[in-house]
């Protein structure tokens, strides 16, 4: 399965962004999918993650209430909304699929992951 992340860019503080992960090679029903993110210097951390049902979601506590993942069966795509943008947002967002039915939390749950696209939020 191959994953093309999209929609990164440069915004405000308190604006939005629309990230899309488009999935091919397998349906995306197959795969519980997640969003992590890197910033410079950082760890590569987990952001939201949605379950292959659609019904189920999670988030990182600093995101949850601004940060919607949701995933769209006959497109084959994944979407994270990013709205109150922060500084600390700021990173290169990464999505990821895993064969899990719940998307784990930790990198090693995924073995497909998209090449990224970076966020800046500016101050």
């Amino acid at each position: 399965v191959q994953l093309q992340a999209s929609g990164g860019g440069l915004v405000q503080a308190g604006g939005s962004l629309s990230l899309s992960c488009a999935v091919s090679g397998r349906t995306s029903s197959m795969y519980a999918m997640s969003w992590f993110r890197q910033a410079p210097g950082k760890e590569r951390e987990f952001v939201a993650a949605i379950a292959r049902s659609g019904g189920s979601t999670n988030y990182r506590n600093s995101v949850k209430g601004r940060f919607t993942i949701s995933r769209d069966g006959a497109k084959n795509t994944v979407y994270l909304q990013m709205n109150s943008l922060k500084s600390e947002d700021t990173a290169v967002y990464y999505c990821a699929a895993s064969t899990n039915f719940f998307g784990p939390v930790t990198i090693t749950g995924y073995g497909y992951w998209g090449q990224g696209t970076l966020v800046t939020v500016s101050s």
